[in-house]
């Protein structure tokens, strides 16, 4: 206690000091973050009924952790508050903080339309252009923003897309940080073509430097693996409905220059049959899509995909979440492990979700929380301190969850549980 007081009054009288330590547990100095983050919860693994054993990330007892009505997504009509969106952010640790990039939008109204992929007849916004707002945490719970800076897809920066941007990961490379998310070239909602891969990067997350958009194809949910897998460049794409993997002929600059290499990204395109990774309907809960989640991890057995998935979630999942009815269709949290060596050889694969909607702010909503899009959990930002995973993801296309386990928890649930082959 008298080393905390010491360090928080020193960083108090230092402008310089920007981030300070709490505790000294055994000789080692355990930041603010380190200190919250080990208290988030560690997963678990559940029986069923079945005798299947399903893993289950613990969320944060004080979820939604991000609110729109925070940050002043707030507007008025016909004299009534209506509460905007922020959601979908990815995440990095800078500096000892957790910077986060969600998608924030406002001035919208709902409405309904029918996908013409599936026939199906669903909820809608209408009326929306997102832009990200960058968000920091000290302690990844509380955040505010982060230098009022915005990246904006709305015609004003450039004109590559002019629908906004939405769903930014960001993967570290060097000392720059890519930022890679969706650049929407038609608004939301009116077709099934207006997905682009848009690129930027930035050093310090004030300074953002766009780099264009990939326009060959369509494509949501486009990520780079963190590091070359023997010199080669892997990326995760989701040509609908499944997740793809295929290698950048042209390394990185074949993401920060798009434009200068329209053929090899035509190519990605062209042996898109040969890239399959994962298909969806292979399972219920991923019976209409998947695509690809935050940024791949690498461990010592191998890189941990989590990605989201679309489908029914049946009742003997639910009963674990508390709920008593099946989601009949609901976006969930699935995880894979990949060769180290051989990205594109799947070792295990969950047969259940390891988290699904089940708190009104992911399910339905109520009189605290009302949703914009029912029943989503969608993981993007991911970060790992001291062995903890921590996941950042949207829920009901409106907030902010905190989801969290233990990182080799995890990997030894899938490697004993989840084996492919």
């Amino acid at each position: 206690m008298f080393f905390s007081a010491c360090i928080e009054k020193l960083s108090k009288s230092n402008r310089k000091v920007k981030v300070f330590y709490l505790v000294l547990i055994g000789g080692t100095v355990i930041s603010r973050l380190d200190d919250c983050i080990q208290d988030l919860g560690s997963g678990e693994v559940v029986r069923l009924d079945s005798g299947e054993s399903i893993f289950k990330l613990d969320g944060f007892t004080g979820n939604p952790v991000v609110k729109p009505r925070n940050l002043g997504l707030t507007w008025r009509e016909n004299g009534e508050l209506k509460e905007g969106a922020v959601f979908n952010g990815g995440a990095e640790v800078f500096q000892d903080r957790v910077i986060l990039l969600p998608r924030c939008h406002w001035g919208y109204r709902p409405g309904t339309f029918v996908d013409p992929r599936t026939g199906r007849e669903g909820v809608c916004l209408e009326d929306y252009v997102s832009e990200v707002w960058p968000l920091v945490s000290e302690d990844g719970i509380h955040f505010t923003r982060f230098g009022n800076s915005a990246i904006r897809g709305d015609g004003t920066e450039h004109q590559d897309f002019t629908y906004g941007i939405e769903d930014i990961r960001i993967v570290k490379s060097g000392d720059r940080y890519l930022l890679v998310g969706c650049g929407r070239i038609e608004p939301a909602f009116k077709g099934v073509d207006g997905d682009r891969i848009a690129v930027y990067s930035t050093e310090d997350f004030l300074t953002i430097t766009c780099h264009g958009m990939v326009a060959t194809f369509d494509s949501r949910n486009g990520v780079p693996f963190p590091e070359p897998v023997n010199d080669r460049f892997p990326m995760l794409l989701r040509f609908y409905p499944d997740i793809h993997l295929d290698f950048l002929e042209a390394g990185l600059d074949q993401l920060l220059n798009p434009s200068r290499h329209v053929k090899s990204w035509r190519r990605v395109y062209e042996r898109r049959e040969q890239s399959l990774l994962l298909s969806a309907g292979r399972y219920p809960h991923e019976a209409e899509k998947i695509g690809p989640g935050p940024p791949v991890i690498r461990t010592d057995r191998g890189w941990l995909l989590v990605y989201h998935a679309v489908g029914e979630i049946g009742d003997a999942v639910c009963r674990v979440y508390g709920l008593k009815e099946t989601i009949e269709r609901g976006y969930s949290v699935c995880a894979a492990l990949l060769d180290l060596e051989n990205p594109r050889r799947v070792v295990c694969r969950t047969r259940h979700p390891i988290y699904i909607p089940s708190a009104p702010y992911e399910l339905y909503g109520d009189d605290a929380y009302r949703v914009d899009i029912p029943a989503v959990v969608f993981p993007v930002g991911a970060v790992v301190r001291r062995g903890k995973l921590v996941i950042y993801a949207g829920s009901g296309d409106k907030y902010v969850v905190v989801l969290s386990c233990r990182l080799d928890g995890l990997v030894d649930y899938l490697l004993e549980h989840c084996r492919c082959g």
